[in-house]
């Protein structure tokens, strides 16, 4: 057995979550409803008459695709392989998705991935250059090259 590599693992949980931050979006454009509604209707203005916290959800939700999956001119860059930058990141698509009411369970799944991915940056796991590969390990020690 392999060891388990959670930026993989977190990755996987963040695309489910960003695509289905995705279709939240595009489903709080027809039904514009904010999850908090039932406390205060303070947050309406947010999603109806302009849906800019639908708008939000979706800019994020692609970013996040963007990030994951990465682009070709975004892998291998300094942004793609900071699981800092993710740490920083996850929480506001979190929180944004979390105030729709269609996107709760987009920013559950978000959580749980800020999670495994600050399991992996609390063991020093390194997300690499190339996607979905491993980091290469160096020769063994006392090995003479």
């Amino acid at each position: 057995m392999g060891k388990l590599i959670k930026n993989h693992w977190a990755r996987l949980i963040i695309l489910a979550a960003a695509t289905y931050q995705i279709a939240a979006a595009i489903e709080g454009f027809f039904w514009p409803k904010i999850f908090w509604d039932f406390l205060t209707k303070t947050l309406d203005p947010a999603v109806k008459p302009i849906p800019i916290l639908q708008i939000i959800n979706l800019v994020f939700g692609l970013l996040l695709l963007a990030l994951e999956w990465p682009l070709n001119f975004i892998a291998g860059s300094s942004i793609h392989r900071s699981l800092e930058a993710r740490l920083a990141f996850l929480p506001l698509t979190a929180l944004a998705a979390a105030l729709i009411y269609q996107g709760t369970n987009a920013a559950i799944y978000q959580v749980i991935g800020l999670g495994v991915y600050f399991w992996a940056y609390s063991e020093g796991e390194m997300i690499c250059a190339k996607p979905w590969t491993l980091p290469q390990r160096g020769p063994p020690r006392g090995a003479r090259v």
